[in-house]
């Protein structure tokens, strides 16, 4: 089983309370790591990162980790906060990856595993308790706007598929608590002919009924646009198109020409516009005055979308413009920010 490990901290048991597995678990990647809880708050001591797809089940590699904690530092684990990127039950007891053949179930995973307390949550929940850890080298302001603490915030991004959280500030617990959505379904609305004609091709090239944001949000949503505009026949087939249709990983290839293919720019520039409007909605359904924070794979690998005419589209509203001026923009940088959301909800557990 390949992965990548990184260590952090010396994992001394006198230093520690106790110790937790957290996870951040995706339709492409999936980050485990082991945190040490200290004054009631987590410290990640090891990540290790492995590809989703080339897993046969997740218990393995939540063993392997169990296992190499055992082996190399003598910790014995017991405790697991799993965020993962799927619809969990009513009971929150089981939960099966939307983007890929994987999933988990509490029961199967204690009888395999041996933990004793175990809770699993969405990828943006477990994301959106990330905020409460936040600090300055981990965003970059897109827009500084006029922060309000402890006023509602929103996570969001397009990865693999599209998430967001409504945060909500808890004055009891003296933390945000995020809610989770599956916005990644919802219905995309369509602003011109264009992005309708859009709906459409995407609608027969996949053949449902109804084309979602993440339809259009998301690494399969760069691939469709990108075929959209190719099938138009408005722009001339360029030397890299044949390399880009062949390649695995379309969505990679039309990042990486972006700037050297009018095609995948023209991609861009309707992701974002998309972008640009889906953030604009999620920041006035909870007028978010602490900000809205802009995470997943594409945001990081593209950072320069991210400009002027981004905010420019964010704040046009007939009626709200001022509101949204006023509501600051953030770009996650942290690739480790679900996985440390997930250990800081973990390192909650009673």
């Amino acid at each position: 089983m390949e992965f990548i490990k990184k260590e952090y901290k010396s994992p001394n048991k006198r230093d520690y309370r106790q110790f937790l597995l957290a996870g951040d678990i995706g339709g492409t990647n999936c980050s485990l790591g082991i945190f040490g809880i200290k004054n009631k708050l987590p410290e990640l001591i090891a990540s290790f990162h492995f590809k989703s797809r080339k897993l046969k089940n997740l218990y393995e590699p939540i063993n392997l980790v169990l296992g190499h904690a055992k082996k190399e530092w003598n910790i014995k684990i017991e405790r697991c906060c799993l965020g993962v990127a799927g619809v969990l039950s009513a009971k929150k007891d089981y939960v099966h990856l939307t983007n890929a053949n994987l999933h988990l179930a509490k029961k199967e995973l204690s009888k395999k595993a041996g933990f004793k307390k175990i809770i699993l949550m969405n990828d943006f929940e477990a994301l959106g308790y990330w905020i409460n850890t936040i600090s300055r080298r981990d965003i970059r302001t897109i827009r500084k706007g006029v922060k309000i603490s402890k006023a509602p915030a929103v996570v969001i991004g397009a990865g693999t598929g599209l998430g967001k959280a409504t945060l909500v500030y808890d004055k009891a617990k003296n933390i945000y608590i995020p809610l989770a959505s599956e916005i990644h379904h919802a219905d995309f609305p369509a602003q011109d002919v264009g992005e309708l004609e859009l709906v459409e091709f995407i609608k027969k090239q996949r053949k449902i009924g109804n084309a979602g944001n993440g339809d259009i949000l998301s690494g399969n949503g760069l691939e469709s646009i990108y075929l959209f505009l190719r099938k138009s026949g408005r722009f001339k087939q360029s030397k890299l198109h044949k390399e880009i249709y062949m390649a695995k990983n379309r969505a990679e290839m039309i990042s990486k020409y972006r700037k050297n293919d009018i095609t995948c720019r023209k991609t861009f520039e309707i992701f974002k516009s998309a972008y640009a409007r889906f953030a604009k909605g999620c920041a006035l359904d909870s007028l978010s005055f602490n900000g809205v924070y802009i995470a997943g794979g594409i945001a990081i690998k593209n950072q320069d979308i991210f400009d002027k005419k981004f905010v420019k589209e964010f704040e046009e509203s007939h009626k709200m413009e001022k509101i949204l001026r006023k509501i600051p923009i953030y770009l996650v940088l942290n690739t480790n920010a679900g996985l440390l959301g997930a250990g800081f909800a973990g390192a909650m557990m009673k």
